[in-house]
Protein backbone atom coordinates (compact mmCIF):
# COMPACT_ATOMS: atom_id res chain seq x y z
CA UNK A 1 0.00 0.00 0.00
CA UNK A 2 2.97 2.29 0.61
CA UNK A 3 3.95 1.89 -3.06
CA UNK A 4 0.43 2.89 -4.06
CA UNK A 5 0.65 6.05 -1.95
CA UNK A 6 3.93 7.14 -3.53
CA UNK A 7 2.75 6.23 -7.03
CA UNK A 8 -0.48 8.16 -6.57
CA UNK A 9 1.51 11.31 -5.87
CA UNK A 10 3.23 10.98 -9.25
CA UNK A 11 0.47 9.78 -11.62
CA UNK A 12 -2.73 10.38 -9.63
CA UNK A 13 -4.97 8.11 -7.54
CA UNK A 14 -7.11 6.75 -10.42
CA UNK A 15 -4.15 5.78 -12.62
CA UNK A 16 -2.23 4.28 -9.72
CA UNK A 17 -5.17 2.12 -8.57
CA UNK A 18 -6.00 0.99 -12.12
CA UNK A 19 -2.38 0.03 -12.73
CA UNK A 20 -2.16 -2.02 -9.55
CA UNK A 21 -5.68 -3.50 -9.85
CA UNK A 22 -6.74 -1.92 -6.58
CA UNK A 23 -10.14 -0.48 -5.76
CA UNK A 24 -10.00 3.24 -4.99
CA UNK A 25 -12.23 2.62 -1.97
CA UNK A 26 -9.47 0.45 -0.49
CA UNK A 27 -6.94 3.19 -1.13
CA UNK A 28 -9.05 5.82 0.60
CA UNK A 29 -9.80 3.49 3.50
CA UNK A 30 -6.10 2.96 4.05
CA UNK A 31 -5.40 6.64 3.71
CA UNK A 32 -8.16 7.47 6.21
CA UNK A 33 -7.91 4.65 8.78
CA UNK A 34 -4.51 3.11 8.09
CA UNK A 35 -5.92 -0.48 8.04
CA UNK A 36 -5.32 -3.36 5.65
CA UNK A 37 -7.35 -3.78 2.50
CA UNK A 38 -10.61 -5.60 3.24
CA UNK A 39 -10.28 -5.23 7.01
CA UNK A 40 -12.97 -3.45 8.96
CA UNK A 41 -11.74 -0.19 10.46
CA UNK A 42 -11.78 0.10 14.21
CA UNK A 43 -14.50 2.56 14.94
CA UNK A 44 -14.13 5.01 17.78
CA UNK A 45 -16.27 4.41 20.86
CA UNK A 46 -19.11 6.97 20.85
CA UNK A 47 -19.37 9.28 23.82
CA UNK A 48 -22.88 8.06 24.65
CA UNK A 49 -21.89 4.37 24.88
CA UNK A 50 -22.54 2.55 28.15
CA UNK A 51 -19.54 2.01 30.36
CA UNK A 52 -18.48 -1.39 31.57
CA UNK A 53 -19.87 -0.71 35.04
CA UNK A 54 -23.22 0.36 33.59
CA UNK A 55 -23.46 -2.76 31.42
CA UNK A 56 -22.71 -4.94 34.45
CA UNK A 57 -25.39 -3.17 36.47
CA UNK A 58 -27.96 -3.72 33.71
CA UNK A 59 -27.02 -7.40 33.38
CA UNK A 60 -27.29 -7.89 37.15
CA UNK A 61 -30.72 -6.28 37.09
CA UNK A 62 -31.87 -8.58 34.29
CA UNK A 63 -30.61 -11.55 36.32
CA UNK A 64 -32.73 -10.68 39.34
CA UNK A 65 -35.24 -13.35 40.31
CA UNK A 66 -38.22 -11.10 39.71
CA UNK A 67 -37.13 -10.54 36.10
CA UNK A 68 -36.09 -14.14 35.32
CA UNK A 69 -39.27 -14.88 33.38
CA UNK A 70 -39.79 -11.45 31.82
CA UNK A 71 -38.76 -10.04 28.48
CA UNK A 72 -36.60 -6.89 28.27
CA UNK A 73 -39.73 -4.91 27.38
CA UNK A 74 -41.42 -6.04 30.59
CA UNK A 75 -38.28 -5.22 32.58
CA UNK A 76 -38.05 -1.80 30.94
CA UNK A 77 -41.68 -0.98 31.76
CA UNK A 78 -41.37 -2.22 35.35
CA UNK A 79 -38.28 -0.10 35.96
CA UNK A 80 -39.96 2.98 34.53
CA UNK A 81 -42.86 2.46 36.94
CA UNK A 82 -40.26 2.38 39.71
CA UNK A 83 -38.83 5.67 38.43
CA UNK A 84 -35.67 3.96 37.20
CA UNK A 85 -34.13 4.17 33.74
CA UNK A 86 -31.09 2.08 32.94
CA UNK A 87 -31.07 1.92 29.15
CA UNK A 88 -33.30 1.34 26.15
CA UNK A 89 -34.95 -2.00 25.36
CA UNK A 90 -32.65 -2.53 22.37
CA UNK A 91 -29.60 -1.97 24.60
CA UNK A 92 -30.90 -4.64 26.98
CA UNK A 93 -31.18 -7.05 24.06
CA UNK A 94 -27.65 -6.22 22.90
CA UNK A 95 -26.22 -6.79 26.37
CA UNK A 96 -28.04 -10.11 26.70
CA UNK A 97 -26.98 -11.13 23.21
CA UNK A 98 -23.33 -10.49 24.06
CA UNK A 99 -23.74 -12.98 26.92
CA UNK A 100 -25.58 -15.52 24.78
CA UNK A 101 -28.77 -15.02 26.79
CA UNK A 102 -31.29 -13.93 24.18
CA UNK A 103 -33.51 -16.88 25.03
CA UNK A 104 -35.59 -18.21 27.89
CA UNK A 105 -33.50 -17.55 31.01
CA UNK A 106 -35.40 -19.88 33.33
CA UNK A 107 -34.55 -23.52 33.78
CA UNK A 108 -36.75 -25.24 31.24
CA UNK A 109 -38.03 -28.79 31.12
CA UNK A 110 -36.42 -30.22 28.00
CA UNK A 111 -37.48 -33.39 26.27
CA UNK A 112 -34.74 -36.02 26.20
CA UNK A 113 -33.20 -36.93 22.86
CA UNK A 114 -34.90 -40.13 21.72
CA UNK A 115 -33.11 -42.51 19.42
CA UNK A 116 -34.58 -42.62 15.94
CA UNK A 117 -36.08 -46.03 15.05
CA UNK A 118 -34.09 -47.48 12.14
CA UNK A 119 -35.91 -50.45 10.62
CA UNK A 120 -34.85 -52.33 7.48
CA UNK A 121 -36.96 -54.70 5.37
CA UNK A 122 -35.44 -56.64 2.46
CA UNK A 123 -38.46 -58.91 1.88
CA UNK A 124 -42.13 -59.18 2.85
CA UNK A 125 -43.13 -60.26 6.37
CA UNK A 126 -40.15 -58.62 8.03
CA UNK A 127 -41.50 -55.22 9.13
CA UNK A 128 -45.14 -54.24 9.48
CA UNK A 129 -46.42 -50.76 10.19
CA UNK A 130 -49.78 -50.17 11.80
CA UNK A 131 -51.88 -47.19 12.72
CA UNK A 132 -55.44 -46.07 13.38
CA UNK A 133 -57.27 -43.31 11.53
CA UNK A 134 -60.67 -41.72 12.12
CA UNK A 135 -63.50 -41.92 9.61
CA UNK A 136 -66.20 -39.28 10.03
CA UNK A 137 -69.61 -40.56 11.07
CA UNK A 138 -73.06 -39.31 10.06
CA UNK A 139 -73.07 -36.28 12.39
CA UNK A 140 -70.47 -33.94 13.81
CA UNK A 141 -68.13 -35.37 16.45
CA UNK A 142 -68.95 -38.97 15.57
CA UNK A 143 -66.18 -41.19 14.23
CA UNK A 144 -65.40 -44.76 13.27
CA UNK A 145 -61.89 -46.06 13.85
CA UNK A 146 -60.04 -47.83 11.04
CA UNK A 147 -57.17 -50.10 12.12
CA UNK A 148 -54.69 -51.04 9.36
CA UNK A 149 -51.64 -53.34 9.36
CA UNK A 150 -49.28 -52.74 6.42
CA UNK A 151 -46.19 -54.62 5.21
CA UNK A 152 -43.67 -51.84 4.49
CA UNK A 153 -41.69 -53.82 1.87
CA UNK A 154 -44.62 -54.88 -0.32
CA UNK A 155 -47.10 -52.17 0.83
CA UNK A 156 -49.58 -55.04 1.21
CA UNK A 157 -52.37 -54.52 3.74
CA UNK A 158 -52.20 -57.70 5.80
CA UNK A 159 -55.12 -56.80 8.06
CA UNK A 160 -57.74 -54.13 8.73
CA UNK A 161 -60.71 -53.51 11.00
CA UNK A 162 -63.36 -50.79 11.53
CA UNK A 163 -64.62 -50.28 15.08
CA UNK A 164 -66.65 -47.83 17.13
CA UNK A 165 -63.72 -46.98 19.37
CA UNK A 166 -60.00 -47.39 19.83
CA UNK A 167 -59.38 -50.33 22.16
CA UNK A 168 -56.31 -52.34 23.00
CA UNK A 169 -58.36 -55.57 22.90
CA UNK A 170 -59.38 -54.91 19.28
CA UNK A 171 -55.80 -54.12 18.28
CA UNK A 172 -54.68 -57.34 19.96
CA UNK A 173 -57.27 -59.35 18.03
CA UNK A 174 -56.29 -57.80 14.67
CA UNK A 175 -52.59 -58.41 15.18
CA UNK A 176 -53.11 -61.98 16.33
CA UNK A 177 -55.36 -62.89 13.39
CA UNK A 178 -53.06 -61.21 10.86
CA UNK A 179 -49.95 -63.00 12.16
CA UNK A 180 -51.80 -66.32 11.99
CA UNK A 181 -53.06 -65.65 8.46
CA UNK A 182 -49.56 -64.68 7.26
CA UNK A 183 -47.90 -67.65 9.04
CA UNK A 184 -45.48 -65.51 11.01
CA UNK A 185 -42.81 -67.45 12.88
CA UNK A 186 -41.33 -66.30 16.21
CA UNK A 187 -38.43 -63.90 15.71
CA UNK A 188 -39.41 -63.16 12.11
CA UNK A 189 -41.36 -59.92 12.38
CA UNK A 190 -41.08 -56.36 13.71
CA UNK A 191 -44.27 -54.34 14.13
CA UNK A 192 -43.82 -50.56 14.16
CA UNK A 193 -46.40 -48.03 15.33
CA UNK A 194 -46.75 -44.64 16.93
CA UNK A 195 -47.29 -44.18 20.68
CA UNK A 196 -51.09 -44.21 20.79
CA UNK A 197 -52.75 -45.84 23.82
CA UNK A 198 -53.65 -48.99 21.88
CA UNK A 199 -50.14 -49.35 20.48
CA UNK A 200 -48.41 -49.04 23.86
CA UNK A 201 -51.00 -51.02 25.84
CA UNK A 202 -50.05 -53.98 28.02
CA UNK A 203 -52.34 -56.51 26.22
CA UNK A 204 -50.70 -55.73 22.87
CA UNK A 205 -47.21 -55.87 24.39
CA UNK A 206 -47.94 -59.27 25.98
CA UNK A 207 -49.37 -60.61 22.72
CA UNK A 208 -46.30 -59.54 20.74
CA UNK A 209 -44.08 -61.19 23.34
CA UNK A 210 -46.09 -64.41 23.10
CA UNK A 211 -45.88 -64.38 19.30
CA UNK A 212 -42.16 -63.63 19.29
CA UNK A 213 -42.76 -60.34 17.47
CA UNK A 214 -40.47 -57.37 18.14
CA UNK A 215 -42.27 -54.10 18.82
CA UNK A 216 -41.05 -50.69 17.69
CA UNK A 217 -42.48 -47.23 18.37
CA UNK A 218 -42.11 -43.79 16.84
CA UNK A 219 -40.32 -41.12 18.83
CA UNK A 220 -42.53 -38.91 20.99
CA UNK A 221 -43.50 -35.63 19.33
CA UNK A 222 -42.20 -36.85 15.94
CA UNK A 223 -44.91 -37.12 13.30
CA UNK A 224 -42.94 -38.67 10.42
CA UNK A 225 -41.62 -41.88 12.01
CA UNK A 226 -44.51 -43.89 10.57
CA UNK A 227 -44.54 -42.75 6.92
CA UNK A 228 -45.90 -45.87 5.20
CA UNK A 229 -49.12 -46.00 7.20
CA UNK A 230 -49.63 -42.27 6.75
CA UNK A 231 -49.13 -42.61 2.98
CA UNK A 232 -51.61 -45.48 2.81
CA UNK A 233 -54.23 -43.45 4.69
CA UNK A 234 -53.69 -40.59 2.24
CA UNK A 235 -54.36 -42.94 -0.69
CA UNK A 236 -57.53 -44.10 1.07
CA UNK A 237 -58.90 -40.62 1.75
CA UNK A 238 -58.01 -39.19 -1.67
CA UNK A 239 -60.02 -41.78 -3.56
CA UNK A 240 -62.80 -40.12 -5.60
CA UNK A 241 -65.45 -42.31 -3.98
CA UNK A 242 -64.30 -41.57 -0.42
CA UNK A 243 -67.28 -39.75 1.16
CA UNK A 244 -67.30 -36.66 3.32
CA UNK A 245 -69.05 -38.72 6.00
CA UNK A 246 -70.14 -42.31 6.42
CA UNK A 247 -73.81 -42.84 7.24
CA UNK A 248 -73.18 -45.89 9.42
CA UNK A 249 -70.60 -48.41 10.55
CA UNK A 250 -71.84 -50.84 7.92
CA UNK A 251 -71.32 -48.24 5.18
CA UNK A 252 -67.72 -47.63 6.26
CA UNK A 253 -67.04 -51.37 6.28
CA UNK A 254 -68.57 -51.80 2.81
CA UNK A 255 -66.30 -49.05 1.53
CA UNK A 256 -63.23 -50.74 3.03
CA UNK A 257 -64.29 -54.13 1.66
CA UNK A 258 -64.01 -52.60 -1.83
CA UNK A 259 -61.00 -50.35 -1.23
CA UNK A 260 -58.53 -52.78 0.30
CA UNK A 261 -58.85 -55.51 -2.38
CA UNK A 262 -58.38 -52.76 -4.99
CA UNK A 263 -55.37 -51.40 -3.09
CA UNK A 264 -53.71 -54.81 -2.75
CA UNK A 265 -54.52 -56.33 -6.15
CA UNK A 266 -55.05 -53.48 -8.64
CA UNK A 267 -53.31 -50.36 -7.35
CA UNK A 268 -49.92 -49.89 -9.09
CA UNK A 269 -47.82 -48.41 -6.30
CA UNK A 270 -45.11 -45.92 -7.27
CA UNK A 271 -42.92 -46.97 -4.33
CA UNK A 272 -42.58 -50.56 -5.60
CA UNK A 273 -41.92 -50.00 -9.29
CA UNK A 274 -45.60 -49.54 -10.19
CA UNK A 275 -46.38 -53.11 -9.28
CA UNK A 276 -49.32 -54.07 -7.12
CA UNK A 277 -48.71 -54.83 -3.43
CA UNK A 278 -49.98 -58.38 -3.95
CA UNK A 279 -47.45 -59.06 -6.73
CA UNK A 280 -44.57 -58.04 -4.47
CA UNK A 281 -45.98 -59.72 -1.37
CA UNK A 282 -46.54 -63.03 -3.18
CA UNK A 283 -43.10 -62.97 -4.84
CA UNK A 284 -44.42 -62.44 -8.37
CA UNK A 285 -42.55 -59.16 -8.88
CA UNK A 286 -39.49 -60.54 -10.71
CA UNK A 287 -41.65 -62.39 -13.22
CA UNK A 288 -43.78 -59.30 -13.86
CA UNK A 289 -40.67 -57.16 -14.34
CA UNK A 290 -39.29 -59.68 -16.88
CA UNK A 291 -42.58 -59.65 -18.81
CA UNK A 292 -42.57 -55.85 -18.85
CA UNK A 293 -38.96 -55.90 -20.04
CA UNK A 294 -39.91 -58.18 -22.94
CA UNK A 295 -42.69 -55.80 -23.98
CA UNK A 296 -40.31 -52.85 -23.92
CA UNK A 297 -37.72 -54.76 -25.98
CA UNK A 298 -40.28 -55.49 -28.70
CA UNK A 299 -41.29 -51.84 -28.79
CA UNK A 300 -37.63 -50.80 -28.99
CA UNK A 301 -36.73 -53.14 -31.85
CA UNK A 302 -39.80 -52.04 -33.81
CA UNK A 303 -38.95 -48.34 -33.55
CA UNK A 304 -35.44 -47.90 -32.09
CA UNK A 305 -35.23 -44.30 -33.32
CA UNK A 306 -38.02 -43.34 -30.92
CA UNK A 307 -35.87 -44.24 -27.92
CA UNK A 308 -33.07 -41.71 -27.84
CA UNK A 309 -31.67 -43.03 -24.58
CA UNK A 310 -31.41 -46.61 -25.77
CA UNK A 311 -33.28 -49.69 -24.65
CA UNK A 312 -35.86 -48.73 -22.00
CA UNK A 313 -36.10 -50.69 -18.78
CA UNK A 314 -39.04 -51.15 -16.41
CA UNK A 315 -38.84 -49.66 -12.94
CA UNK A 316 -37.25 -52.16 -10.53
CA UNK A 317 -38.57 -53.12 -7.14
CA UNK A 318 -36.41 -51.60 -4.38
CA UNK A 319 -34.06 -54.13 -2.80
CA UNK A 320 -34.58 -52.66 0.65
CA UNK A 321 -37.04 -50.41 2.44
CA UNK A 322 -36.16 -48.31 5.47
CA UNK A 323 -37.93 -46.48 8.22
CA UNK A 324 -35.40 -43.72 8.98
CA UNK A 325 -32.45 -44.89 6.91
CA UNK A 326 -29.14 -44.08 8.65
CA UNK A 327 -27.29 -41.11 7.21
CA UNK A 328 -24.06 -42.24 5.57
CA UNK A 329 -21.09 -40.07 6.47
CA UNK A 330 -18.97 -39.14 3.47
CA UNK A 331 -15.33 -40.24 3.33
CA UNK A 332 -14.33 -36.60 3.14
CA UNK A 333 -16.09 -35.87 6.44
CA UNK A 334 -14.42 -38.87 8.07
CA UNK A 335 -10.96 -37.72 7.01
Amino acid sequence: MGATLSLSEEVGVRTACDTLGLARASYYRWNLYGCLVGAKPQRPVPSWALSGEERKRILDTLHEDRFADQSPREVYATLLDEETYLCSVSSMYRILDAQGEVKERRNQLRHPVYQSPELLATAPKQVWSWDITKLRGPVKWTYYYLYVLLDIFSRYVVGWMVAHQELASLARKLIEESCEKQSIDPGQLIIHSDRGPSMTSKPVALLLADLGVTKSHSRPYVSNDNPYSESQFKTLKYRPEFPERFGSMEESRRFCQVFFPWYNKEHHHSGIGFLTPEQVHQGMDQQVVKEREAVLKKAYYRHPYRFRRGLPKPMPVPESVWINKPIQKSKTALH
